[in-house]
């Protein structure tokens, strides 16, 4: 590697997103996303299917949609977490976990039901439901800083950029003569 190669890729910017995906940030964010998903497993197929039984109509309806939506989430966030652990232990590329392939389609969803009908769910579910919102958020976040497409910056120029803005400069002021 030439002098100026060293100082080219030495210029380059740091991606911020993707040493925080690759440092114990990640490993925390990891933690707390497969957390989320073995709590929220539990409760619905323990604790939560008894509240659910003593529901109204209304409410069990409200709580199926709701738990139905908390699972797809958790899933989505379990999927890109477990892609991003892919890349950081060298298992696949970045290139790869961005392909069409590969890549995990994140969107914001919403609570499945109304305001009113989610406050009269079970509290467990509703704080999950929360959290798993909350987390959803600061994954697509993280997701958006790390694949955004980024916008092709004309290289460094190497040698002495003075005088090839000078020599322009003549150029420029000659070709009209």
């Amino acid at each position: 590697m030439r002098v100026n190669d060293k100082i080219t890729e030495a210029s380059q910017p740091v991606s911020f997103a993707e040493k925080l995906a690759c440092s114990e940030a990640f490993g925390v964010l990891f933690r707390e996303g497969m957390s989320l998903v073995e709590e929220a497993a539990a409760y619905l197929d323990g604790a939560g299917r008894e509240e659910a039984k003593a529901l109204p109509r209304a409410e069990a309806l409200a709580y199926a949609a709701e738990s139905m939506r908390l699972t797809t989430r958790l899933m989505q966030i379990a999927s890109w977490l477990l892609l991003q652990r892919a890349v950081n232990q060298g298992e696949m590329t970045r290139t790869q976990a961005a392909s069409d392939r590969n890549r995990v389609k994140l969107s914001q969803q919403e609570l499945a039901s109304s305001p009113d009908a989610f406050q009269r769910l079970p509290q467990k579910l509703r704080d999950l439901s929360i959290h798993s919102l909350r987390l959803q958020a600061r994954i697509i976040h993280l997701d958006m800083l790390i694949y955004a497409p980024i916008a092709k910056a004309e290289p460094a120029p190497v040698g002495r950029p003075i005088e090839d803005q000078i020599n322009k400069l003549r150029e420029a002021f000659t070709q009209g003569r």
